[in-house]
């Protein structure tokens, strides 16, 4: 660059002094003729050239970083740390002073001196000053908490030096926003219900195999139903719970997840409407409906190993096989919890003593019957009830004899 420029030929270079560029000469009777479209300002561009200022100050050498002669002389001019020099170099006092020196008092016969820095074994002694430009260097490259106390215990030593380097960890946003999640929190249980069928949880089971389920488990008895769904609407699912509603009764409490499908203002109004309290888990924690979501996946593996027959005949396989089967939790069978009685399968005419105990309930029906035994004698009057077209439903008769026969004596009717 000339040292004599005209301003103009100055100003562009300081502009373009940031970039490697080479000067070519081409006369002006090369250059074609400029028109009026060439003279028209052009939309000014998304990047914006930086001032001359900026520019230069890209060429420019940053602070040198610290070193020992830097910390000799803050050592020097810190109250707390050029005490303790002179204290190592002359000898310790025989009383504390103060609290702030009993760091280095504990540690007196450790430390030294060498070119005004304060040595314990082979760490610097970091003065106050120069502390928050230490912990800077160690930072640098964004180590965790431990690996940056495992570096500075390698190189520096000052009191509470543990605690700052925690702090300069937490306060780095950069390292904040690429940490990894934090270890999760203890599961708290739901509360265990005495009521049955007083607390259920519902969620969707699929899409899975091309069919998506509704699942119901109640808490307290841990017995499941499972209902085959056209569509994941809210009206689907009111209509599947006011089928089950019929058969056991109305829950106090309901639980599911934010789907939208329970969320809705229609959900809310059948609840409202049938005084049924509607709870909803956290959003992305799919464990706080944990029942539901075990029997989910009870549900699918089930599902995966039951292949034979349509999908009527495997869910009432599943749900039956579910209903007898002790609970790991309870100790006893769902249906047991629920109704109070076992249900009767397959397995229970395994028992020789099956057929007796079922004619001894049967016997004993039978007494506790509250029907009226009525006897009859030869040619009394009787009704008889009609079942043809067009007669009245009662008909006169009298009665001719009676016949034995399984135990129950029937007679013989003549209208």
């Amino acid at each position: 660059m000339p040292v004599i420029l005209s301003p103009r030929m100055l100003r562009w270079s300081l502009i373009i002094g940031a970039y490697d560029y080479e000067l070519c000469y081409r006369p002006g009777k090369q250059m074609g003729n400029a028109d009026a479209l060439s003279r028209l300002p052009l939309p000014a561009p998304d990047a914006v050239t930086p001032p001359p200022l900026e520019v230069l100050l890209l060429e420019m050498v940053p602070d040198a970083p610290m070193h020992a002669e830097k910390i000799a002389s803050c050592t020097l001019k810190d109250p707390v740390m050029s005490r303790v020099l002179r204290w190592v170099l002359h000898g310790w006092p025989a009383e504390t002073p103060d609290s702030r020196f009993r760091p280095f008092i504990s540690r007196c016969h450790e430390l030294s001196a060498h070119k005004n820095c304060v040595l314990w074994g082979s760490r610097v002694v970091v003065p106050s000053s120069a502390r928050r430009e230490v912990l800077a260097m160690l930072h640098d490259a964004h180590p965790g908490i431990v690996h940056m106390k495992g570096l500075a215990r390698s190189y520096v030593w000052w009191p509470g030096m543990d605690g700052e380097i925690e702090e300069t960890v937490k306060a780095c946003r950069t390292c904040q926003m690429s940490r990894h999640a934090p270890t999760k929190a203890k599961v708290h249980p739901w509360e265990w219900t005495t009521k049955r069928w007083s607390r259920l949880h519902i969620d969707f089971a699929g899409p899975f195999q091309g069919k998506v389920f509704l699942i119901v488990v109640d808490a307290h008895s841990k017995w499941l139903e499972v209902s085959l769904m056209s569509s994941m609407s809210s009206s689907a699912v009111i209509n599947t719970l006011r089928l089950l509603f019929a058969t056991h009764g109305l829950p106090d409490v309901i639980v599911s997840d934010n789907g939208t499908a329970f969320t809705s203002s229609e959900f809310q109004e059948f609840a409202d409407r049938n005084g049924i309290r509607h709870v909803t888990t956290a959003p992305y924690h799919p464990s706080s409906n944990g029942q539901a979501e075990r029997m989910v996946q009870t549900t699918k593996e089930a599902l995966s190993r039951i292949t034979k027959g349509e999908w009527q005949t495997r869910l009432a396989c599943f749900l039956l096989s579910q209903h007898i089967t002790p609970n790991s939790s309870t100790g006893k069978s769902p249906a047991e919890l629920l109704m109070n009685r076992r249900l009767t399968t397959a397995l229970d005419r395994l028992h020789p003593d099956h057929g007796e105990d079922m004619l001894r309930k049967l016997e004993l029906n039978a007494a506790k019957g509250h029907g009226t035994v009525r006897e009859f004698r030869p040619r009394d009057l009787v009704y008889m009830r009609s079942y043809t077209k067009d007669s009245n439903k009662w008909a006169p008769g009298y009665s001719i004899t009676t016949h034995a026969a399984l135990e129950f004596d029937h007679w013989s009717l003549r209208l």
